[in-house]
């Protein structure tokens, strides 16, 4: 009985074994695919953030396939963190979510720096009062 007990959970380890190797190299795959799409739109790729973020059944032709969905980090500037999601069907890309880059005029940069326009959601920063006259 503790022979067979044994050979079951040896069974078992393995398969998990096994799971682990093949979501590994298809992490792999996805980083791939990840850092080719952010090249290809000028993005750049933040510390290798690509990770599963979920798992579906999705009917292609009539058949049910497994769709793994991954999500990374992109930085347009250099300076920011946006988020990016990539869905991929065995080794082919099935979607791809990316950040847009939204182009701001010129004149509007220049009048958010000025005093803000009545009517504007702009709150005035004023400097706190003096220690003295609050209470402890």
């Amino acid at each position: 009985m503790s022979d067979l007990s044994n050979l079951l959970l040896l069974l078992l380890l393995g398969v998990v074994v096994a799971l682990w190797l093949k979501l590994s190299a298809a992490r792999e795959r996805a980083i791939k695919e990840a850092r080719q799409q952010c090249q290809q739109h000028g993005l750049q790729l933040l510390d290798e953030t690509v990770g599963l973020r979920s798992v579906r059944l999705r009917r292609v032709n009539g058949l049910r396939l497994i769709e793994r969905g991954y999500g990374f980090e992109v930085s347009i500037d250099g300076d920011d963190r946006e988020p990016g999601r990539l869905w991929m069907i065995g080794n082919a890309l099935t979607g791809l979510s990316l950040p847009t880059i939204e182009l701001v005029p010129h004149e509007s940069i220049v009048r958010s720096t000025a005093a803000p326009t009545p009517g504007s959601n702009v709150v005035p920063l004023r400097p706190r009062g003096r220690m003295d006259d609050r209470l402890h």
